[in-house]
């Protein structure tokens, strides 16, 4: 069993906390959090201990969670990785590329496992459809949640988008070229609706909405590629095909057939998916499905797509 700290107590902290409590490759060695009760409440519930330290936390573990605000990921981070420590941090990896270059460096230089927590990638319909993906060439995504109180510290870019741009960017076999963006802010000081339009160099397309302020919850990715559209829905975790089939649509000439399969998943809670990749990279020392690379990749993009949106504000200013 690998012994795993968590660092940072918060919503995301005690969701890794009550997944490491069920899985039976996992001892969750503890908990550490800045403010002290709030660490004091999740070790109480999963019946770990509550650190006095981040030390201390590093002492007693093999493997940790960082789910610190995100400007802190590095410094804890590297603290961790610095004490032999592996890591799985929570998304966006970095507030900065720069960081995200010390990261991966420090992971790199000590011979520890750096793991980003793209959750999305293990959701059982993304699983699938990556499995059939040939060429795709346009994308329509959409991720609408109703609003929170939590990850205001970053605008819906970096908070909800990074998921998608992360997915697509793994599905595209080719550099983005062009991006142009709109958001707006709504009920916080950051950006909370955003929509993006996304070139490749290879002449794909994709658009993405995000929204924290939606009266309702939707989580669907859609793309076509050639003779097929596949769909993605998160939330229910499936995924279907639609593709052109030979011959014709029996009694409309002229008309494709057009087949339907649903392709096969197994359900599971992404967030578990994550955390079993992690301890199997931390056991077998091989690289997680998202790595230090995969972040940044991610990190970038959402980075531009902000800009985008500010120069998309400056040009509107005049």
């Amino acid at each position: 069993m690998i012994r795993v700290a968590v660092i940072g107590a918060g919503q995301f902290g005690a969701n890794h906390a009550r997944v490491l409590h069920e899985l039976p490759d996992a001892e969750l060695a503890g908990v550490y959090d800045t403010d002290a009760e709030r660490a004091r409440e999740v070790a109480a519930k999963y019946g770990c201990r509550a650190f006095a330290s981040l030390d201390e936390a590093a002492s007693a573990a093999q493997a940790a969670v960082v789910a610190v605000p995100t400007v802190n990921h590095a410094e804890v981070g590297c603290a961790l990785l610095k004490r032999g420590v592996d890591i799985l941090v929570e998304k966006p990896i970095a507030a900065r590329p720069s960081e995200a270059d010390l990261l991966i460096a420090t992971a790199a230089r000590d011979g520890r496992i750096l793991q980003a927590g793209h959750l999305e990638r293990y959701n059982p319909a993304v699983v699938a459809a990556h499995k059939i993906v040939t060429k795709p060439m346009f994308f329509e995504v959409h991720r609408l949640s109703p609003f929170s109180a939590r990850s205001l510290d970053v605008d819906v870019v970096l908070d909800l988008m990074i998921h998608d741009l992360d997915i697509v960017l793994s599905l595209v076999d080719a550099q983005v070229e062009e991006i142009r963006a709109v958001g707006l802010a709504v009920l916080s000081p950051k950006v909370d609706i955003a929509n993006v339009r996304m070139m490749f160099t290879n002449g794909c397309v994709a658009n993405f909405t995000a929204s924290r302020v939606s009266t309702e919850r939707v989580r669907k990715l859609r793309f076509f590629q050639p003779r097929e559209y596949v769909s993605v829905d998160y939330g229910r975790q499936d995924a279907v095909v639609f593709s052109v089939e030979e011959g014709a649509t029996p009694g409309i000439p002229g008309l494709p057939n057009i087949g339907f399969r649903k392709l096969e998943t197994q359900a599971e809670e992404p967030l578990r998916g994550e955390l079993k990749d992690f301890l199997h990279s931390v056991t077998t020392r091989t690289p997680p499905l998202v790595d230090g690379a995969a972040a940044r990749r991610a990190l970038v993009t959402a980075l531009a797509v902000v800009e985008a949106i500010e120069a998309h504000h400056r040009r509107l200013a005049l």
